[in-house]
């Protein structure tokens, strides 16, 4: 039985601008509705949190997190910025994009700026004066106080919105997938485009301390699946890009149950590995997937005829003198304006001579001066060479008309020794003529005799398909096994494990029964399955745990921040008001359920000035009595 076909090309989509969108009255208030942004490091989601049903309760705006400012053009046009969607496709503009984000946290604040603009804008929210809409934006896991300051001072003191709420795009994602008997207690694991998290929640409340962050994501599988293609396939280096791994990655990948031991005895025991299934040909030929890469299908050999072949030798033939005839008639051209300033000048030279011989030395003298010449010697040495030069000028300008006149009579194409120019120019028209020789040489006439076409030596389709084995796997793999990237960190499994080991067994039991899968790097197929049997490995015999997956793991951190915006728009509790940013600074944070744990900055308290400044008079006072 044959092995189904499995080629699927590469979809190269281009992302369509967003459209400029008006809020409505019931966003407008009063009260303003809130704008929940999910400010991620590969995708940024805006939207608005209001009840009201006429209002979608989904994000209008999803871009990537990317702007490029172009170089501004030489007519005189400025640099033009363009952010998300509007930059059509990234792979002509890779090297222009830039990133507000340091893996997952916000560090270019003039980029950051330039995305809230986007937003802004395109849902119909004014910022001139000031944004009267309360903002609930996401941050990294203990994200630094230095970028939550930095967001905050751009928020209240360029946009001057009224109060703010900061929150974990995971825990929100956890809140939105909450269970009924919440607050409740689970093991978080978020894996997204720059990094993969491990939270553990006891009580509905983030446990920071324990939290442990891996420096992977979407991205190094990316680049990983990148490396091994073109090395796979050097000769379609140009065409392996990361937008196409990307595409690999999100449809065409998966995570193995089972990938592959690192003790060679275990693997001579288990054949059941899915690298040993892979080396089974039949296995390969039903599981690889070929990606077509865009080609041209056109024959690789010519069927013209004698005839038609001689046809064309003649175009190229008179191609090649009619640029010859134009050249040179350009070469002309020049010599015969060169001619008319030489007789020109020699002509006022011979009127300079004139003035010398009737005895008119002052005019002379100044005519001199005007010319830059000191003497009548000095003149008359210019006027020979001039002369000189003039002759040959002429003689250069007769032998060009009669070269252009042989030019038109012979068709056959000119030799270096017939040019008496000897200029670059003619001699690399005679180079460019002399390749075409061979074409141009006069030959016996030959029975003209039936011409096959000429068929391909190979399948162009499939020289121009890269097949997907064992890739489809291997890329998203690093999470679980960093070193095979070279990646000196712990995969997700041994860090779960050494965050489990710092509870109590009856914590860990707790936290087990909720292992929530988040980020849009848990989308491969298998990852749950592969989660279990890690968990089923680590934990005590017959010990139960649960595994669940997010109902949207894009999206759920957006819903989760609606939903918690909608339920908390009259309440104090979480919101940062202006008075408390004044007051407090930048960095404060009000915590709740899904925001990060406030730690403020501890600065060593100094001594009042008015106590130093008494010390050094008590010493004095002390002294002047031992000395009396």
């Amino acid at each position: 039985m044959a092995a189904p076909t499995r080629v699927f090309a590469f979809r190269d989509a281009r992302w369509a601008p967003d459209p400029v969108l008006a809020p409505g009255a019931a966003v407008r208030g009063p009260p303003p509705a809130p704008l929940v942004i999910d400010n991620g490091s590969f995708q940024t989601r805006a939207g608005w949190a209001c009840p009201d049903p006429a209002v979608p309760a989904q994000p209008l705006l999803r871009f990537r997190s990317l702007a490029a400012r172009s170089r501004g053009a030489r007519g005189g046009a400025g640099a033009e910025t363009q952010v998300g969607n509007d930059l059509g496709s990234p792979e002509p503009l890779r090297w222009l994009l830039r990133s507000p984000f340091d893996r997952n946290v916000p560090v270019q604040l003039e980029l950051q700026e330039l995305l809230l603009d986007h937003i802004f804008q395109r849902l119909g929210v004014s910022s001139q004066g000031c944004v009267d809409h309360p903002i609930v934006l996401t941050e990294a896991v203990c994200n630094p106080l230095y970028s939550r300051q930095m967001m905050s001072e751009l928020l209240f003191e360029c946009y001057q919105v009224p109060k703010v709420s900061y929150g974990v795009d995971s825990l929100y994602s956890f809140y939105h997938n909450r269970r009924q008997n919440w607050p409740c207690s689970g093991l978080v694991i978020s894996s997204g485009y720059q990094c993969t998290h491990i939270l553990p929640v006891l009580e509905g409340r983030l446990d920071a301390k324990n939290c442990k962050r891996i420096n992977l994501g979407g991205c190094q599988a990316a680049v990983y699946l990148q490396r091994l293609l073109q090395l796979k396939y050097p000769g379609h280096f140009a065409a392996i890009t990361l937008s196409r791994m990307e595409e690999i990655l999100h449809e065409h990948s998966y995570i193995a149950e089972d990938y592959i031991e690192a003790d060679e005895t275990v693997v001579l025991l288990s054949q059941h590995t899915e690298l040993q299934k892979w080396r089974c040909p039949e296995y390969y030929e039903n599981n690889v997937h070929k990606m077509q890469l865009p080609f041209s299908n056109k024959l690789l050999g010519s069927t013209l005829t004698s005839e038609e072949k001689q046809e064309k030798k003649q175009q190229q033939l008179r191609r090649l003198q009619e640029l010859n005839a134009r050249r040179r008639e350009e070469k002309l051209q020049l010599d015969q304006e060169r001619l008319d300033r030489l007789l020109y000048v020699q002509l006022t030279l011979i009127c300079l001579q004139e003035l010398l011989e009737d005895g008119q030395m002052d005019q002379f003298h100044k005519a001199l001066v005007e010319l830059n010449m000191d003497s009548a010697e000095e003149l008359q040495s210019y006027i020979n060479k001039l002369s000189v030069s003039v002759e040959q000028t002429k003689q250069k300008i007769l032998q060009s008309e009669v070269n252009i006149e042989v030019d038109v009579v012979d068709s056959k194409p000119e030799t270096p020794d017939l040019d008496p120019l000897g200029s670059e120019q003619s001699l690399e028209d005679v180079e460019s003529i002399n390749e075409f020789e061979p074409l141009f040489a006069e030959e016996q006439p030959e029975v003209e005799k039936p011409v096959a076409a000429v068929q391909p030596v190979f399948n162009l389709a499939e020289y121009h398909q890269l097949f997907l084995g064992t890739e489809r796997i291997r890329a998203p793999e690093i999470i679980f096994q960093p070193s095979l990237i070279g990646e000196d960190q712990a995969g997700i499994a041994e860090t779960m494990q050494y965050v489990l080991e710092r509870y109590s067994k009856e914590q860990q039991a707790v936290l087990v029964q909720n292992v929530f899968l988040t980020g849009g790097n848990t989308m491969y197929p298998g990852l749950k399955d592969r989660i279990q049997k890690e968990l089923l490995e680590m934990r005590p015999f017959q010990s139960s745990f649960q595994v669940h997956l997010a109902s949207s793991p894009v999206l759920d951190a957006w819903y989760g921040a609606r939903d918690w915006a909608v339920e908390h728009i009259d309440r104090e509790e979480g919101w940062i008001t202006r008075k408390d940013y004044e007051e407090k600074g930048g960095e404060y944070l009000k915590e709740h359920c899904a925001s990060n744990v406030y730690v403020p900055i501890r600065l060593p308290k100094q001594a009042p000035r008015a106590a130093e400044a008494a010390a050094p008079g008590r010493a004095l006072a002390s002294g002047t009595s031992e000395q009396g």
